[in-house]
């Protein structure tokens, strides 16, 4: 059984990225659990938390929450009569943060899966977006579904680095399991500047990787561009991506096509599924 956290906050983007859960693992059995955090910061009203009632307040709050998503799970079963999927609804009173990672320690969760409202969702992170939070403090998988992305089975990932990693089985299994499940070409992208070669250790680097796709279709992609995440949109257009991964320990690579901030030219953010890995 995989375990799969859907954290919801009950809007559109949240319930695009439910739905596309659902339909990436329609053939898998999972433990579905739909997760919302209830914010601390619901029991302080300007400068003065009343402690008195603290305690009420808080099973007022929670019980609200609880109620409502159980309203949700009713919902998405509704939706969804795949008899290999088990929904679980789980409410904390709690940051949002702390608790996906408490959910991800507790229920043994393979993968995170959540949704963004694209470019300017993502570019927030510095000032504390939700998912760009979690994709970045929180040391599990995560799929970020884009607020336009709809679920088509990916025929075409696009693995972007530069080399700079010793890559290994574990950290790169989830990206093989999901490219042999859906019979998908791995396109390893390497975007440089004009001139650039790689060193002996990038060289390196780049051999193990093959060795490790090896029972993969896969293919080497070099791209020439000053501008990393104007390389990854013309790659993604012209081969017709559908999914973009990364490694997120990569982080100045990662954060340049991730988190820039939106260029009008730019499109994968509001379109494409994002897989970050963690170690």
């Amino acid at each position: 059984m995989k375990n799969i956290l859907l954290p919801t906050d009950y809007s559109e983007n949240s319930l695009n990225a439910i739905r596309y859960a659902i339909s990436f693992f329609r053939k898998t059995r999972c433990n579905f659990f739909l997760f919302n955090a209830v914010p601390i910061s619901t029991l302080i009203s300007g400068d003065m938390v009343y402690a008195a009632n603290t305690i009420q307040l808080e099973k007022t709050i929670t019980e609200s929450a609880k109620l409502k998503m159980k309203n949700l799970v009713k919902r998405i079963e509704k939706e969804d009569y795949n008899p290999k999927h088990n929904f679980v609804s789980l409410v904390e009173y709690d940051h949002l943060v702390s608790g996906i990672k408490h959910m991800v320690a507790d229920k043994n969760i393979d993968l995170i899966v959540m949704g963004t409202k694209g470019a300017s969702g993502l570019k927030e992170v510095v000032l504390g977006s939700n998912t760009g939070s979690v994709i970045t403090r929180v040391q599990s998988n995560v799929l970020v579904i884009p607020e336009e992305a709809k679920f088509i089975p990916p025929e075409e990932i696009a693995f972007a680095t530069d080399y700079n990693l010793l890559y290994n089985a574990k950290i790169l299994d989830p990206l093989l399991e999901i490219a042999k499940k859906n019979e998908a070409m791995i396109r390893v992208l390497h975007v440089s500047r004009r001139d650039e070669v790689l060193s002996q250790e990038q060289k390196e680097n780049k051999e193990l990787l093959g060795e490790y796709l090896k029972d993969i279709d896969h293919h080497f992609h070099s791209v020439t561009n000053k501008k990393l995440e104007a390389a990854v949109e013309c790659f993604v257009q012209s081969r017709e991506v559908q999914m973009i991964a990364m490694i997120a320990k990569n982080l100045n690579f990662f954060q340049q096509i991730l988190f820039k901030p939106t260029i009008e030219e730019i499109s994968y953010h509001t379109k494409v599924p994002f897989l970050v890995l963690h170690e």
